[in-house]
This record gives structure tokens, C-alpha cells and sequence, in this order.
């Protein structure tokens, strides 16, 4: 069924407000997935926060024109479903995620902070750890020299005390 004028432009100015928010741009061919697969990848996206959707190319490339996700329009045909992000690796994560299941997932590209993706860069940003894991990380790099020296202190301590017992 095609769209109106008026529907075209509904869809045009709703993902150009995803667009907006949005970190990360990932693009993936869909043919030949059952229903059920897709519906449970959609549920899967929707748990992580991005907005996964099949959309008309032209409409497609429209809403991202003037934005930083322009630069991936050379690689929008085809029957791809459009998954945005405003985590930088949560739409990446959740599409490698199924493609790994679900061989007729095939990523097309992407696109993050303006540059275009090839299926490489999808998958590397994809292994990129969690927000919180390297946060994590990085306050455990910050206490590690200050648990170090709290330890030396203390086995220095502990040895004047033996020392003054004796």
C-alpha cells in the first residue's frame, strides 16, 4: 500500500527526530527471515533502546539528509531494516547479536560519529563492552595504584610493629 503525500512526510520528520538523538545508525538486509524471528529480534531491540524498522529507502535517505547519518545513503537499497541508536553500540550489538543466530541477517553497514561503516566496523563496534562494564574498568584502573600503595603502607606498618615488639 502506498503512502500519501502527508504519510510520507509523517514517516520523514519521525526519523529525523531519531535521527537526531540518535549515536549510531545500523543497516541490515532482512530477506528471507520468518516473521517470528523478526518479531523477536524487534522485542530484543526494543528491551536495549533502539528503534529498529523497515522503511522505505527514499524516505530513508530524506530523513537522514543534513544529518551525520548522511554519509551512510550510498548504501541504503535494497529490502534493509534500519536499526538507531542513541547508546554508540547498542543498535550494532543487537543486530551482530542476531546475525550470529540467524544467518539471513546480513549487514549491510552503518553508520557512527558521521563516518560510514563498512560490515567490519559493525561487528567492531558491536564487541565493544557495555557503558557500565567500562566505566567499571576504568575505576578499577584509577583505584589500583592507590590500593598499592595502601598495601605497601600497611605491610611497612606491620613490619615497625613486629619490629618494636621484638
Amino acid at each position: 500500500m502506498s503512502l500519501n503525500r502527508s504519510e510520507k512526510q509523517a514517516v520523514i520528520d519521525e526519523v529525523a527526530a531519531l535521527a537526531a538523538k540518535a549515536q549510531t545508525l545500523v543497516m541490515a538486509e532482512y530477506r528471507g527471515i520468518k516473521v517470528a524471528d523478526l518479531t523477536q529480534l524487534r522485542v530484543k531491540a526494543r528491551s536495549e533502546g533502539v528503534f529498529l524498522g523497515v522503511l522505505k529507502n527514499t524516505l530513508a535517505r530524506r530523513a537522514v539528509a543534513g544529518t551525520g547519518f548522511e554519509a551512510g545513503a550510498d548504501q541504503m537499497s535494497g529490502p534493509l531494516i534500519y536499526g538507531f541508536s542513541q547508546d554508540a553500540v547498542a543498535a550494532a550489538k543487537v543486530v551482530a547479536d542476531f546475525a550470529k543466530t540467524n544467518d539471513k541477517l546480513v549487514i549491510r553497514g552503518g553508520v557512527f560519529a558521521g563516518k560510514a561503516l563498512d560490515v567490519n566496523g559493525v561487528k567492531q563496534l558491536a564487541s565493544i563492552p557495555p557503558k557500565e562494564v567500562l566505566l567499571a574498568q576504568l575505576l578499577g584502573l584509577m583505584q589500583s595504584p592507590i590500593s598499592r600503595t595502601a598495601r605497601v603502607l600497611a605491610a611497612v606498618a606491620e613490619k615497625k610493629g613486629e619490629a618494636v615488639a621484638a
